[in-house]
């Protein structure tokens, strides 16, 4: 399984804004993370076409999330940037070449559709166990309990 660099910005995104006091434009996030500002306003339309965060326009706008941090999951965000696909689809390889198996004879998925698709579901069902408040109270643990205050009140200043 391989996911795009744009959901680990996302996610950091989101679990920032948790700590934000007021909207954050979407270039004070990329300042933050060093990242191209272009690149993570990207990652923040996917998010907000989603309805994770809100966009607030003008003189003190920017992005919100738009319901609490518990309420957002790690699968969320995974879907609003990368979709919500099977990381597998079955192309039906058994019934191809001189030994193909005939179509009336794969009534069911074969095993390793099976196996792919109980693979697909445990790691989505992971991932929505995990909300953003969960990663925002890991990294106050890993961090320091003043890194997430600290950071929110970066955005949220005029300078810096």
């Amino acid at each position: 399984m391989k996911l795009s660099g744009g959901v680990e910005w996302a996610l950091h995104c989101c679990v920032v804004l948790t700590a934000a006091a007021e909207p954050v434009p979407a270039a004070r996030l990329a300042r933050l993370h060093d990242v191209s500002p272009s690149y993570l306003a990207k990652q923040m339309q996917a998010l907000s076409r989603a309805g994770l965060v809100g966009s607030v326009q003008g003189k003190t706008g920017g992005y919100v999330l738009t319901r609490g941090g518990a309420e957002i999951t790690v699968l969320d965000v995974v879907q609003a940037v990368d979709g919500a696909s099977p990381a597998f689809t079955c192309t039906e390889i058994r019934q191809r070449g001189p030994f193909g198996t005939p179509p009336e004879r794969c009534a069911e998925p074969c095993p390793i559709a099976r196996v792919m698709s109980a693979a697909d579901a445990a790691w989505r069902a992971s991932l929505q166990q995990v909300s953003i408040a969960d990663l925002a109270a890991t990294v106050a643990r890993t961090s320091g309990p003043d890194a997430l205050p600290d950071i929110g009140a970066w955005l949220n200043s005029a300078s810096g």
